[in-house]
């Protein structure tokens, strides 16, 4: 059997948690700031109010997944402990046992109350012992601090701000910000936003907003004292001390626990399925432990289909659903783009422009008009065992490189270059990855890994930009060049694996994903981004992971036996939109109003740039649609927050 390390087990839930801390003027726009968190817990709200520390309240909104009675509502309070607490602890039910055998009293059978025992009992230490997500506040009334604190991969989001010795915190960007209205626009977050289409954790768009980093928890004082502290450390965790490479049968068995902790919940549960491996993966091994199971999947318009060349996931999703006797509900997606857009990019509350979160919230919204709060995700499959098409390119990257410096400038990237991308009617899948190939191709190895998923390369970016935010592109290089030296310095794959799971997953998949089905009063679960799952994975070598052109092989092998061979070998597809056919069709007007926009106004644009942009995506002389979608995104974004924040008209 695979060695399991003890006291590591998971489970997680969504709630809104939010709180003023040592801000006595504060203390009156709470009310405002936890009714902005309403959507992602309408069940129940709740305050405690300090009588020891002046402008301390703490606040809940909760969405009822385990032991949805009045009992577990919060803020919780045991002792001189209070605890506000969004998530899921998947092994609460060993840790009460445990906590039971050192004297504890249980009241309900939460693992609210588990999670403020072990508090009580070990202190910051306990964070360790969680197998969950989770993001939560504890305010010790006998010393008058106030704890914040995360999960390993930030699978739950948790933002604050320090002003005037005091604190507040939040769940959102936005209820922060009811506490604090004012704070400027952090350009960095903006240009940082512009290259990848996400902010990372290290990172925001306003000025004086914070993230709790994944994996730490910070301590805030009645002197004014705020400090972050880790307590769990990838490197040591998946590179310095790897566990012992598992078999196939090992790495089954760990899929299949942690599949089995995140199906705990008091409530109506179901699935995203796409027809892919990853949550039809998840579907075979729920299946395995409960009884019928519905599921929620993608279509879309056939003219968008045809346009874009797109996989038939739908048939795979329905041959999955009728291999597992799971209900299947297709949600078509054919949404009002120009009244869309805005809306999406208010709940994200960042200019994330992964168009994919309108995915997530439509099948969310679906979801929960038939009484389901809770859906599992297949997410984090591809980050931790090599599963992107990114992947093998910087792989294939390693290759090219090879080929002597005259040929590749001279002969090959011109005339990949110069091959249209699209027609009028259809887009061409290969001559698009071609060009993307070429952009990023002969860099150096981690360079190459960044440029491969980021919009713009550094010249590009910098040509978009007004001169004076250039020093914050490098910047942005050289943070991502540091985490990717973090990782096994013998294993490439799992270098792209580390990086991807420290940047890619935490700062957009999960945060989307977050934001999106929240805003839907809906918790989403990500068997795949477990601790557990993700030792085992990184003591998987990188060569059973991409092994020739196949990617994500070692999980393949794993599913041999639980799923059909045809869903298990299929095309890679990925859980997207059809991008191009939207910004081509239905928003044309408002990709034209983009020259006109705000930030080419203000000069954070370059109009020129903007254009040339514009022209050779409609010429079909190159794909910029997902760069588009972000400039879009980034302005519907910065119409929203700009006039409030800095009076601007």
């Amino acid at each position: 059997m695979w060695p399991r390390r003890v006291g590591a087990t998971s489970l997680c839930g969504m709630c809104g948690v939010a709180g003023v801390y040592n801000l006595p003027e504060m203390e009156g726009r709470f009310a405002e700031m936890l009714e902005s968190l309403a959507h992602r817990g309408p069940d129940a709200c709740g305050t405690f109010v300090s009588s020891g520390l002046p402008g301390t309240v703490l606040g809940h909104q909760r969405l009822s997944i385990i032991d949805p009675v009045e009992g577990s509502n919060q803020p919780f309070r045991d002792g001189h402990l209070v605890l506000s607490f969004n998530g899921e602890i998947y092994n609460f039910r060993a840790l009460k046992v445990e906590l039971e055998g050192l004297g504890e009293k249980f009241r309900t059978a939460s693992d609210t109350e588990v999670l403020v025992k072990a508090w009580k009992v070990w202190g910051p230490e306990c964070l360790t012992r969680l197998r969950g997500m989770f993001a939560f506040a504890i305010l010790d009334l006998k010393t008058s601090h106030l704890y914040l604190a995360r999960d390993p991969f930030g699978i739950k989001p948790m933002f604050y701000a320090v002003r005037d010795g005091g604190l507040a915190f939040a769940s959102e960007a936005e209820a922060v910000l009811r506490v604090f209205p004012g704070p400027e626009v952090d350009l960095g977050g903006v240009v940082a936003s512009l290259m990848y289409s996400w902010v990372p954790e290290t990172r925001s768009v306003y000025k004086g907003l914070k993230k709790v980093q994944p994996g730490h928890w910070v301590e805030a004082r009645p002197n004014g004292t705020v400090i972050s502290r880790p307590y769990w450390d990838p490197v040591e965790e998946f590179v310095e001390s790897p566990a012992p490479e598992p078999s196939t049968a090992d790495l089954t068995e760990v899929l299949q626990s942690s599949v089995d902790h995140h199906l705990i919940s008091d409530v109506p549960l179901a699935l995203f399925l796409s027809g892919g491996l990853d949550s039809s993966l998840i579907a075979a091994l729920a299946s395995r432990s409960t009884g019928s199971l519905d599921a929620y999947t993608i279509a879309f318009r056939p003219e968008d289909h045809r346009f874009e060349a797109m996989p038939d996931d739908l048939s795979y999703a329905r041959l999955v659903a009728d291999e597992f006797g799971i209900e299947l509900h297709e949600i078509e997606i054919n949404p009002s783009l120009v009244e869309m857009l805005p809306k999406m990019v208010k709940r994200l509350g960042e200019p994330i422009g992964d168009p994919a979160a309108l995915n997530t919230y439509l099948m969310s919204e679906a979801a929960q008009s038939l009484g389901v709060k809770v859906l599992l995700s297949g997410m984090g499959a591809d980050e931790l065992f090599g599963g992107y098409r990114k992947h093998y390119a910087a792989l294939l990257a390693t290759k090219y490189r090879r080929v002597p410096r005259p040929i590749r400038e001279h002969l090959i990237e011109p005339l990949v270059r110069s091959t249209p991308v699209a027609s009028k009617r259809r887009g061409f899948r290969y001559a698009r990855w071609s060009q993307r190939f070429v952009d990023f191709a002969s860099l150096s190895e981690a360079d190459a890994f960044q440029r491969s998923y980021s919009l713009f390369g550094k010249d590009e970016l910098r040509s978009l930009l007004s001169p004076d935010l250039h020093p914050l592109v490098d910047d942005l290089l050289e943070e991502h060049r540091l985490v990717y030296a973090e990782g096994p310095s013998d294993d490439q794959v799992n270098r792209m694996c580390y990086t991807d799971t420290r940047l890619f997953l935490t700062s957009l998949n999960l945060a989307y994903t977050d934001r999106a089905s929240m805003a839907a009063s809906v918790e989403v679960r990500v068997p795949y981004v477990d601790v557990e799952v993700a030792r085992c994975a990184f003591a998987i070598p990188g060569r059973r992971k991409i092994v020739g052109r196949n990617r994500k092989v070692v999980l393949k092998e794993a599913a041999r036996g639980l799923l059909p061979d045809v869903v298990i070998d299929r095309p890679k597809a990925l859980f997207s939109v059809p991008l191009r056919s939207w910004i081509r069709g239905d928003m044309r007007e408002m990709v034209d109003s983009l020259l006109s926009g705000d930030l080419v106004r203000q000069e954070v644009l370059d109009r020129s740039s903007v254009a040339r942009l514009i022209d050779e995506d409609r010429s079909g002389a190159a794909d910029y649609s997902r760069q588009i979608w972000q400039l879009l995104t980034l302005e519907a974004w910065y119409q929203q927050a700009h006039p409030a924040l800095t009076g601007s008209p």
